[in-house]
């Protein structure tokens, strides 16, 4: 399974890719999973304005970053998206991002690890109903985070007092993935 993780903000100062790291790590152990980070600083995308939406549009030819951001996608079989919290929803720029999608994601599963001082839980919300827009799929569980910068070290490493919590992040990232896992099984049969 090619699983891709993105990094769903792009601020100076971030800790979400710690936290990217972190699953990108434990992901990294399972058998006949290949990791990719799929960062959004590596994609400057402009703000969508395209006049038909992309699901729409039989005659859309995408270049560019635009290009490059939804083959990235498209080589997935399975998406964790790791969000931050910004003002009870998610950030501006994912959702930007997300805006492009066409179907390049359809039928693939989708995890979500999110953190901020809710524990994430409003952005994990709002990408329940982002994720179906998009045809993809929202595995039922979700790894819900307290304020990444205090979660994990610089190298994405969780906490000590975290790891050892069986009802924490760590047991719900091993929960997500065996979903994640045996969602693209089961979707992938339906997308042939």
């Amino acid at each position: 399974m090619k699983l891709g993780i993105i990094i769903g903000s792009t601020r100076d100062g971030r800790s979400t890719d710690r936290a990217a790291k972190w699953a990108a790590t434990v992901a990294g152990t399972l058998d006949d999973v290949e990791v990719t980070t799929i960062d959004l600083r590596e994609y400057d995308l402009p703000m969508f304005n395209e006049a038909i939406s992309p699901q729409y549009n039989p005659e859309r030819r995408t270049e560019g970053v635009v290009k490059q951001w939804l083959e990235a996608l498209a080589a997935q079989d399975a998406v964790i998206v790791v969000t931050p919290e910004y003002n009870r929803s998610i950030p501006g720029v994912l959702k930007n991002a997300f805006d492009y999608v066409a179907y390049e994601l359809d039928r693939k599963p989708v995890g979500i690890i999110a953190h901020g001082s809710a524990n994430g839980a409003q952005a994990i919300s709002h990408l329940r109903g982002i994720i179906p827009g998009m045809l993809a799929v929202s595995v039922p569980r979700a790894v819900f985070v307290p304020v990444a910068g205090g979660a994990f070290d610089e190298s994405g490493v969780l906490n000590a007092d975290l790891a050892k919590n069986p009802y924490g992040p760590a047991g719900a990232l091993t929960a997500m993935l065996t979903d994640l896992v045996e969602y693209s099984k089961a979707l992938a049969t339906i997308r042939k």
